[in-house]
């Protein structure tokens, strides 16, 4: 059987704040455990990620912190590559699309993308008007104007999508639009612009995206689905130039282009492509061996996204991979590129802390969990956990403080490592720390090692169809019907009077253990290495086909260690600086 070939991205994040809980439940762990659980099973991976460094959110910061976009970028995309590193969240490679050691690729890249497209004329030239703010003299970007909403009438509506329904817009659309720049009303003033004709690609993106109804998730689908909807025009035009110094410059022989940038949701998610191409050539295959990737219909490209850009991955980037097609082909023949093969998106995750209202995580609020506060105090492990069983995957939810320490205490602690530490104490106690004889197994002792074999596949199968949250509480129910397997057999009792029994269920708590050392490795994999080390397995181990491996009679096992720490809420998180 020929190896699976899997690239899997997460949505570059902003390079202008810190990492919190909602960002890393959004999109970079669940792909970090799907990207974990392959390589278990020996499919031939790449993880790519990295900041977006360009456009107006780096701008914006920048002038508001009295510092450069340069200098911004760099700093806040170290803070972010620290941060994942102690989530254990491993990239092959974690890029900055203004980075100095990715800006030349990816600009280049970013280029003959806008250039193929213009030259299949999936591009048009308009005169339009923008918001300009007469007090700061220049063209208003779309994140530099908020105002209503003019579909679902939230205010909390920006130039280029509404926070409320997620719809994208023109900054013109805003009813009572304001400058984030001076607090002024902008006044709309004529422009050139460069527009993306998804009108055009909107008949085969339809086709590509119905197609996908029984793999992808729903609400993806059906949001993506309902922005090509007849009676609201269908797709739009979109604007892929901006009025702004910082990004890549419009690489067009035009007096009109000169000053302009592509818009950052253009030039963004060409950066997964341009790391590639980036990781390739330092793996020493040559920059061009991106197009093993990308290009390969063997491939296949999963995108790991918050429901915040949903319309940017199932939609814009879907088209303009189409609009580089020289074929009809609304996937794309080989040597073209590949559409995504699934686009994972999360919903958002608010926030509740102890004694107060649910509400959403704000980063200008100061009211989120930093990653890089929580990992001075606390181990990787139990976060990765939480975010996971309480993933938002198809409805908001919220980070409650409360909920975080009793799932820990109750569920971590008291299931799965309660069963390690009952069961590795018991035999360094009884078994001077050797695996007892198997014997002659009882029914008991059959139906727990068949509920192994049947947890590795039940996990294996919510894995691949990216139900992340189904396949840990799969590796949950096995460690409590482990425990209560302990408890029946009662190998407490049984070593007073039956040593021959009592041995026999302690090999099979061991047997379990074994199992589950591999099973929740993609989630927990600091917690996991320590399996490994009281089973004296080494890394190998981690492979999904040897889940249930059997350890031998006899083997002489690692010490005890504890997996898991009770969290006390008092030592729990104070208030945070934004």
């Amino acid at each position: 059987m020929a190896t699976r070939r899997f690239l899997i991205t997460a949505g570059l994040p902003y390079s202008n704040g810190r990492l919190h809980v909602g960002h890393v439940a959004g999109a970079y762990l669940p792909a970090d455990i799907y990207v974990r659980y392959l390589r278990a099973t020996g499919a031939e991976v790449r993880y790519i990620c990295g900041s977006d460094d360009n456009g107006v959110a780096a701008v914006k910061t920048a002038r508001e912190k009295g510092t450069t976009p340069e200098e911004l970028t760099s700093r806040y995309n170290a803070s972010q590559r620290s941060s994942f590193d102690g989530l254990n969240i491993e990239f092959d490679i974690y890029g900055g699309t203004h980075q100095p050691e990715f800006v030349e690729m990816h600009e280049r890249m970013s280029r003959e993308f806008f250039l193929t497209i213009h030259g299949k004329d999936y591009f048009t030239k308009r005169t339009t008007k923008q918001l300009y703010d007469a007090e700061a003299d220049q063209f208003l970007p779309d994140r530099f104007v908020k105002g209503t909403c003019p579909h679902c009438k939230s205010p909390n509506a920006f130039g280029d999508q509404c926070e409320g329904c997620g719809k994208s817009l023109d900054a013109l659309d805003l009813i009572d639009p304001v400058s984030t720049m001076t607090e002024s009303k902008p006044e709309p003033r004529e422009t050139i612009h460069w527009y993306l004709r998804l009108d055009q690609l909107q008949d085969r993106l339809r086709t590509w995206l119905e197609s996908k109804r029984d793999t992808w998730r729903p609400t993806v689908v059906n949001f993506a689905l309902g922005q090509m909807t007849p009676d609201e025009g269908g797709l739009p035009e979109r604007a892929m130039t901006r009025d702004l110094t910082w990004g890549v410059p419009v690489p067009l022989d035009d007096l009109d282009a000169q000053g302009k940038v592509l818009y950052v949701w253009f030039d963004a998610p060409i950066g997964y492509i341009s790391f590639t191409a980036v990781l390739c050539e330092r793996n020493g295959e040559g920059w061009q061996a991106y197009e093993r990737w990308w290009k390969s219909p063997d491939c296949k490209v999963v995108n790991f996204i918050g429901e915040d850009n949903t319309i940017f991955h199932a939609v814009t980037f879907p088209a303009m991979l189409v609009a580089t097609h020289d074929s009809d082909s609304i996937q794309g023949e080989q040597g073209e590129f590949q559409l995504p093969t699934n686009v994972v998106a999360n919903a958002f995750l608010n926030i509740k802390f102890p004694g107060k209202e649910e509400e959403k995580i704000s980063k200008s609020r100061g009211n989120a969990v930093w990653i890089e506060e929580f990992l001075q105090t606390f181990d990787p492990d139990p976060l990765r956990y939480y975010l996971t069983a309480n993933a938002p995957e198809s409805q908001r939810v919220a980070f409650d403080f409360d909920d975080f320490v009793k799932r820990n205490n109750t569920e971590l602690l008291n299931a799965l490592g309660n069963f390690f530490n009952r069961t590795m104490t018991f035999l360094h106690k009884y078994f001077d720390g050797k695996v007892p004889p198997s014997g002659t197994r009882e029914p008991i002792d059959t139906e727990q090692l068949e509920r192994c074999k049947s947890a590795v596949i039940a996990v294996a199968d919510d894995i691949e169809r990216c139900r992340f949250k189904a396949a840990l509480a799969g590796v949950m129910q096995l460690a409590r019907d482990a425990n209560g397997y302990f408890d029946t057999t009662a190998p407490f009792r049984s070593r007073k009077t039956d040593m021959e029994a009592c041995g026999r269920a302690i090999n099979v708590c061991l047997q379990t253990t074994r199992t589950l050392s591999t099973l929740m490795a993609p989630f927990l994999p600091t917690s996991a290495e320590k399996c490994r080390a009281m089973l004296k397995l080494d890394d190998s181990a981690i492979a999904w086909a040897t889940a249930t491996d059997q350890l031998a009679d006899g083997a002489e096992l690692g010490e005890p260690q504890l997996l898991f720490k009770k969290l006390d809420p008092k030592e729990l998180f104070g208030e945070q600086d934004g």
